[in-house]
């Protein structure tokens, strides 16, 4: 469902990582960045590790703007506990991101899409708002027609990703649930997170 596949490619060769984990990513061969000084790379600075991580973080959550991302990290800090932590809840209570966990698409830009496009409901309701943040308990619905996309049935039959255990799916129902926020230990990433760097970077 996304327009721009050569975009998420770039991604993952800026950042030096196959970040979703995908098995076709052009990383998997270049491991360097695009350009013709995408193999020159000097040495990072404390700035630029920061930076990195901040973009890395960024990136997997379908790439979300600077000040939307500032702005979970604002409320991650108002927040009891570790700030970093609290950052990574408040990304995975985003509705596209749970559509994503549950694997009612493959990738997360296709989440994004499918939730803009009305597929999905949340406690009986349309949401239309892939940003919308999810409460414990609430029941994520996927319209009956939708389910018959090409898109759900391949997603959900796919064994490259398993379903955390903080969401359920029911895929015949087509309906499942957000038990909870996350630990971020339990959170699925294919490549190592560093919240705490994005904390330093925004305190510096």
């Amino acid at each position: 469902m996304s327009k721009r596949p050569q975009a998420k490619h770039k991604i993952d060769r800026r950042l030096g990582v196959n970040l979703w984990g995908r098995a076709k990513s052009p990383f998997n061969k270049r491991e360097y960045g695009p350009g013709q000084h995408g193999q020159n790379r000097k040495k990072p600075t404390d700035f630029g590790i920061q930076l990195h991580a901040k973009q890395k973080l960024r990136g997997y959550y379908a790439n979300i703007g600077e000040r939307q991302f500032y702005r979970y990290y604002e409320e991650a800090r108002r927040r009891k506990g570790d700030t970093g932590h609290n950052l990574t809840e408040l990304l995975e209570r985003r509705l596209d991101t749970v559509v994503y966990r549950m694997k009612l698409v493959p990738t997360i830009f296709a989440a994004r899409q499918f939730v803009n496009h009305g597929h999905v409901k949340v406690n009986g309701q349309r949401v239309t708002i892939p940003s919308y943040s999810l409460k414990d308990g609430d029941v994520i619905e996927v319209k009956e027609k939708s389910r018959q996309m090409p898109l759900y049935i391949t997603a959900s039959e796919a064994g490259d990703r398993e379903v955390p255990g903080y969401v359920e799916i029911d895929y015949k129902a087509g309906t499942g649930k957000f038990i909870r926020g996350p630990k971020f230990e339990e959170i699925p990433y294919p490549v190592r997170m560093e919240p705490n760097l994005i904390v330093e970077f925004y305190s510096r």
